[in-house]
């Protein structure tokens, strides 16, 4: 070794590898480290796959339904990159994600048949903010006896 750093690949999550969630730990495990929060280009929709993970797939632009989606960057080492991929929830897949600024990075993207008969959730911009606003209505539902 000659004491640098191997680069890793800049990869995109907007769900449960997010910090904080679910499925971070399968970054931290890699090695993976934290770069920034930044958003996708206009032209995603995000869909809740049956309210325990989303699912985000590039649309046309001028599609009505497509808003920016907040993700997160993080840089995994190309050794554990696959390992991360293995343990994402069927029918997640990695691709290439469009950034608002530009700048092209691989992400977690979804495949169509996924959600079929999901809810969309593309208006909230993000799971986080889908989490919230479920969060928000679960407090204001009266509890049932």
């Amino acid at each position: 070794m000659n004491g640098k750093r191997e680069k890793g690949v800049l990869l995109a999550v907007n769900g449960t590898l997010m910090r904080g969630l679910e499925l971070e730990e399968n970054l931290l495990e890699v090695g993976a480290t934290f770069v920034r929060e930044d958003k996708t280009e206009k032209s995603y929709r995000l869909w809740s796959v049956e309210d325990r993970h989303p699912a985000m797939i590039r649309s046309r632009s001028e599609d009505p339904n497509c808003n920016t989606v907040d993700v997160e960057i993080w840089e995994v080492p190309a050794a554990g990159f696959a390992q991360v991929l293995q343990r994402e929830p069927q029918g997640l897949s990695i691709g290439k994600v469009m950034l608002e600024r530009g700048e092209q990075v691989l992400g977690v993207i979804g495949e169509p048949l996924l959600v079929e008969g999901m809810k969309e959730i593309s208006q909230y911009g993000g799971w986080r903010n889908y989490l919230k606003a479920r969060e928000l209505v679960d407090k204001s539902m009266p509890e049932q006896k």
